[in-house]
């Protein structure tokens, strides 16, 4: 039967362990000298060594014939820890075994002697997850244990440690491992599997592993069935874009292109590569770049290694674009696990990063060319007047005056103003494409006016009538939006302030937004005459 290779190649002694000497030493140390603790506390990320560091001491404090602090693994004490029949060392999973009942019979079975071993050991791992009453049930036997009682507690999580226990148990912090140190052991394990396995990809994987030796083996496992394993079949079998990929998309999203940025993304998708993990190779090139940028003398300690430093200092960003950046992949990383369409997400973030409003400014399209198509959109036959300025409050003869919602008492004096048209000589709603408030400004007019300034995510959902509709009642936008997807992606301090900024410039007063929930029916269909009239009647002069 296969073996996985994490399980095969897990180290059998203290010289075996790598990236952790400092804590393998002092062990090695106080079991050849006999200055044992009776409990430990071995801290540190998943993939370190902690449960196998915890084995290999186990056997140590139990060899018959230790070699320099490591366990000879020929004895029978060795043989029998190591296959699980000697029931006198005993491995927990505090993570299934949580409760104080477990504890309690623990404490209950851990008076007795051992039978055919010197030491009894419990190995109790993600003992961070222990309810509070079995940490508590715990106490008195891990500050008091019998001489021949030892105890190995393993957790990834420090902070959920009581304090309680903290102070009763000897603690050795588990660092990450680095890239180099893992793509050496890989190389290592390759070649005794018998796998052709490339520096590049070595170098790969050991950076993927993210300071988990476990990780990369089991890695290294998932690849090595390929007949080379390079740098381009580490990427395929992972579903990542690679670096090359991912740094034609940085170019072009830095460079305002979110054509090319968008065309890049569709053949990753048609390669089968994870949105997930473009965005977080994407993150991960802004991060490195800028973390060089501002340590650029300790930088290179710090960086992932996965690009170049040219690379990283060739990228045509400043600093606060970087943050930028980096917050808006994070925004859409977040969004990301929540929608249940990954494609779409991941291509509005790449349009808000090329250059959809909130990153970068476009740099190639003209604003003044957008407000050409309002003639069309108004279906009348002579352009309509610009809104009103404020700061010319005397009308013109020819400008419409526009009434107050409530009924006129007393028409104006004929020498001031002509009598109002009667209701069957008005000029038709259907002759007007959008509907004209007190003030002057309609919300479609306002949005049209908006459409450079908003990213393209919220300018879909502003315009598409099945998510949302919208209309001016005085000095307020009353916003009716789906639930859900629609809303959140509205409802952000920086697009409403963007909205009541120019709702406020374009009517000369100050506007307030107000959202509501919109039926799931869609935009609600109201009659345009009705609708027009909510905003008084209409004077022409």
């Amino acid at each position: 039967m296969y073996e996985a290779l994490y399980r095969k190649y897990r180290p059998k002694t203290f010289d075996d362990v790598v990236g952790q000497p400092f804590i393998t030493e002092t062990l090695k140390t106080q079991v050849r000298t006999g200055r044992l603790s009776h409990a430990y506390l071995f801290i540190g990320t998943r993939g370190t060594g902690k449960t196998t560091c915890a084995r290999i001491l186990a056997k140590a404090v139990n060899c018959e014939h230790p070699v320099d602090g490591n366990p000879c693994n020929e004895c029978d004490a060795c043989r029998g820890i190591e296959d699980g029949s000697i029931l006198d060392v005993v491995e927990l999973d505090a993570a299934s075994n949580n409760g104080v009942d477990d504890v309690r019979m623990l404490r209950d079975e851990a008076i007795f002697s051992p039978t055919t071993v010197r030491k009894r050991v419990y190995i109790i791992d993600e003992v961070h997850m222990l309810s509070k009453p079995a940490f508590n049930a715990l106490l008195k036997i891990l500050e008091e244990p019998p001489q021949h009682l030892m105890f190995i507690l393993a957790t990834t999580e420090l902070n959920k440690v009581l304090p309680t226990i903290l102070s009763r148990c000897q603690r050795h912090s588990f660092r990450r491992l680095d890239g180099d140190t893992i793509a050496k052991r890989l190389s290592y394990v390759a070649e005794q599997e018998g796998i052709n396995l490339t520096a590049d990809a070595a170098q790969l994987l050991g950076r993927l592993a993210d300071g988990g030796m476990r990780d990369g083996l089991s890695l290294l496992d998932q690849c090595s069935a390929v007949e080379t394993v390079d740098a381009a079949a580490v990427l395929s079998a992972m579903g990542l874009a690679g670096t090359l990929r991912t740094q034609s998309i940085a170019d072009a999203v830095l460079a305002g292109n979110t054509e090319e940025a968008l065309t890049q993304f569709e053949s990753l998708w048609q390669d089968g590569k994870d949105p997930a993990a473009l965005l977080g190779e994407l993150s991960g090139l802004f991060r490195d770049a800028l973390l060089l940028r501002l340590a650029p003398k300790g930088g290179r300690e710090l960086i992932s290694g996965a690009y170049g430093e040219n690379v990283l200092r060739d990228l045509r960003a400043s600093d606060g674009s970087l943050l930028r950046l980096l917050n808006t992949i994070q925004k859409h990383q977040a969004l990301l696990r929540e929608t249940g369409n990954p494609r779409l997400q991941t291509e509005l973030c790449l349009a808000e990063l090329s250059g959809g409003g909130e990153i970068a400014p476009p740099c190639t399209a003209a604003p003044v060319q957008r407000p050409a198509p309002q003639p069309e959109q108004r279906n009348i036959p002579t352009p309509p007047p610009a809104p009103p300025v404020q700061e010319t409050p005397a009308p013109a003869k020819s400008e419409p005056v526009y009434a107050s919602p409530a009924p006129v008492s007393e028409p104006a004096p004929a020498e001031e103003a002509k009598p109002v048209l009667p209701a069957a000589e008005r000029v038709p709603v259907t002759e007007t494409a959008e509907s004209i408030p007190a003030g002057g400004v309609s919300w479609e007019y306002a949005l049209s006016q908006l459409e450079n300034e908003l990213p393209i995510g919220v300018r879909i959902v502003l315009t598409d009538a099945a998510q949302s509709s919208g209309e001016i009642r005085g000095g307020e936008l009353i916003l009716r939006l789906l639930p859900g997807f629609a809303k959140n992606t509205v409802n952000v301090p920086d697009v409403l302030n963007k909205i009541r900024q120019k709702l406020s410039a374009l009517s000369g007063t100050p506007m307030k937004i107000r959202l509501e929930e919109l039926q799931s029916g869609g935009a609600q269909g109201l009659d345009k005459l009705d609708f027009l009239g909510k905003f008084g009647n209409v004077t022409i002069q």
